[in-house]
């Protein structure tokens, strides 16, 4: 069953803070190693200019080198009711997580200008790939975020085989219905257990690192009153 989804206004206070300081804010209750809950530097932000994304996983894993092993002739690259029908039962709003099962992953591209309209109809607001995406000026103008391990010129084979399980992305386990965050720093998971305390502590820690940055520029700077300020940043 999937978690009550948070407040709009929650969201809202999570779309306004960056990725890493979630990150440091999601540190302070201890609910998973600081190694864990974020993708590593084989997953690429697209558009790097565009505000944080925030929003709930819709999972699915694809090929994109081989065709389809039923249907005869590759029809199925837009035609996907079933899939379309699994992203809806996820809460709004949505980020599609998508597992390229290929190796090497990316031969073609499921997410191009097409399936972005599709998907921003369905309520997504982007799509976390360790595969491939395309038609990036025509994506780009609509505000839809892509993160992806590389970029396609065709959509080749791509096609989702299975969707709603358990996918991984660039070290990153996502299952469905899971908190998604991202920017151009990358994707996290925000822990659904804290997700509504993690608005405020962000709030304090942003707070505490402006007070340390304002020390480190006075000309009342110290080692000890840096001590002091870094404790309090620890607390």
């Amino acid at each position: 069953m999937l978690a009550e989804p948070l407040a709009p206004v929650q969201l809202e206070q999570l779309r306004s803070f960056s990725t890493c300081l979630v990150a440091s804010a999601i540190e302070t209750f201890g609910v998973r190693l600081h190694n864990k809950g974020f993708s590593d530097s084989r997953l690429r932000c697209i558009f790097d200019d565009l505000p944080p994304i925030v929003g709930y996983a819709a999972t699915a894993r694809i090929r994109s080198s081989d065709p389809p092993m039923e249907g005869g002739r590759y029809y199925g690259y837009y035609d996907r009711g079933d899939w379309w029908a699994s992203i809806a039962k996820i809460p709004h709003p949505r980020v599609v997580v998508i597992e390229d099962i290929d190796t090497p992953p990316g031969r073609g591209a499921l997410i191009g200008e097409v399936h972005t309209n599709i998907l921003l109809a369905l309520g997504c607001v982007g799509v976390v790939t360790n595969g491939a995406v395309r038609d990036l000026p025509e994506v780009r103008q609509t505000g839809f975020q892509m993160f992806a391990g590389n970029i396609s010129i065709s959509h080749a084979y791509a096609h989702p085989f299975d969707f709603g399980g358990s996918v991984e992305i660039a070290g990153l386990t996502v299952n469905p219905g899971d908190l998604i965050q991202g920017d151009l720093h990358g994707v996290q998971t925000i822990p659904r257990e804290i997700a509504n305390q993690v608005p405020a502590k962000a709030f304090e820690l942003a707070a505490k690192r402006k007070e340390l940055i304002a020390l480190c520029r006075s000309q009342d700077f110290s080692i000890g009153m840096l001590s002091q300020k870094v404790k309090e940043l620890k607390s």
